[in-house]
């Protein structure tokens, strides 16, 4: 299932009953019922988050006397690469039926209705070892994850066991369910605090210093009309803290310099401005690993938005200063750090691109710089940040970043006829 099928992630969405069934000749023999968060609709799954308990109740209709072993019920989850085996990081077993949990009298058979409730609290942290032989780390539990061409997975189930006689082979009823971590960012700096909360203006980094993380500055270097040299200082500043909830806007602050009014007038327009949020997957058995060379086979890069600007104000002479916002797409999954499958995101920004420049240096590289930030699925406490697009501006056309650095869509292509 997509992740846009999955359910959305609120509050009120409490109190919800999933149902599944096996059947046998047309009836409903057992069934496994769920309390979740999320709606009941046909299309979506149980739904959790982090601190959440899984409960519900599973019901027995025999028509006739059987022969049961057991009847167990257990949570599991794991990481699944393409091409390989499931890697399972959680298995809780809870026994809901056994003869010895009876009377005697019925030696494992069992007839008519009979129901058993269940309740689960998931850890926040399992035990992890990163290979055989070295040490189990502790890691926090990743949020489910599949998507169309993904080269890896997170699967949750809930699975309902029934254990028959000899000669008689075991019957399964399982559910994939929605988990979701939950990640908070620190509150933003007391002035930017004030601004969300009297909808005042926001300052800039020279206004609120403590609010801004201000990026080394880069000498972009090109040729105006074919004719004219000129050299522009870009500097880029970052709203901190550099973690935001999903549905939230990134601040951005652009400054750029220069000697050639021509060359800003061309390059400090919103269209000339490539700033993007970007998606890494690593897997493998570096995953986890922040300083590893990254090989094509297990590093998958993938444009997530893309920031608008608009100019601030009264410009200075040989300066130009732009606002600009990046939103983060609520559909968007959260950053994480797992074994055998993590997501990072990045800030990055692509050189200047306008019609008249060619830029000539920096050489070698897609983005001119890149910034590692965090994707969280809560906002802090007492914050709701609020868009400062000005009105009636109108967003320019999105670029794609797959496109725009040369990548191939999704990624790496050969993942493309796998279906989950």
């Amino acid at each position: 299932m997509a992740d846009s099928e999955l359910p959305e992630y609120v509050a009120r969405q409490t109190g919800s009953e999933h149902s599944y069934s096996l059947e046998s000749k047309g009836q409903k023999w057992i069934t496994l019922l769920v309390h979740s968060r999320a709606s009941n609709r046909s299309t979506a799954l149980p739904a959790f988050e982090e601190g959440d308990k899984i409960s519900g109740r599973v019901e027995l209709n025999l028509e006739k006397i059987e022969t049961i072993k057991a009847i167990t019920i257990t949570v599991e989850a794991g990481t699944i690469a393409v091409g390989q085996e499931e890697f399972t990081f959680l298995g809780i077993k809870k026994s809901l039926w056994s003869p010895t949990m009876s009377d005697r009298k019925t030696s494992g058979k069992l007839e008519g209705r009979r129901s058993w409730p269940f309740e689960f609290a998931l850890p926040n942290q399992v035990p992890v070892s990163l290979g055989k032989g070295k040490e189990e780390n502790m890691y926090r539990l990743p949020p489910n994850f599949s998507e169309r061409a993904s080269p890896a997975y997170i699967d949750y189930r809930l699975v309902v066991t029934v254990k028959r006689g000899a000669f008689r082979v075991n019957q399964r009823l399982a559910t994939n369910f929605a988990y979701l971590p939950k990640i908070v960012p620190d509150p933003p700096s007391e002035l930017r605090q004030q601004a969300y909360r009297e909808a005042f203006p926001m300052l800039g980094p020279d206004g609120d210093p403590q609010g801004w993380k201000v990026l080394p500055s880069m000498i972009i270097k090109g040729i105006l009309f074919e004719a004219q040299e000129v050299e522009v200082e870009c500097t880029l500043a970052i709203a901190k803290p550099l973690c935001y909830a999903v549905g939230s806007p990134i601040p951005l602050n652009l400054t750029l310099k220069s000697e050639s009014t021509q060359a800003l007038d061309i390059l400090a327009v919103p269209a000339a401005i490539r700033v993007h949020l970007v998606r890494s997957i690593a897997t493998g058995s570096d995953a986890t690993d922040e300083t590893e060379t990254r090989r094509s086979d297990n590093f998958f890069k993938s444009g997530s938005g893309q920031a608008c600007f608009w100019p601030l104000g009264r410009q200075e002479d040989g300066e130009r200063v732009l606002e600009g916002e990046l939103e983060v797409p609520s559909t968007l999954k959260p950053s994480f750090t797992f074994p055998r499958f993590t997501v990072r995101y990045h800030l990055e920004m692509l050189p200047l691109e306008a019609t008249g420049f060619r830029a000539s240096a920096p050489w070698g590289a897609a983005a001119l710089l890149s910034e590692k930030v965090i994707i969280a699925t809560k906002q802090a406490p007492g914050i709701r940040p609020w868009s400062r697009i000005p009105p009636g501006y109108e967003k320019p056309q999105q670029a794609d970043y797959n496109n725009a650095v040369g990548y191939l869509e999704n990624g790496n292509q050969r993942f493309l006829h796998h279906g989950h």
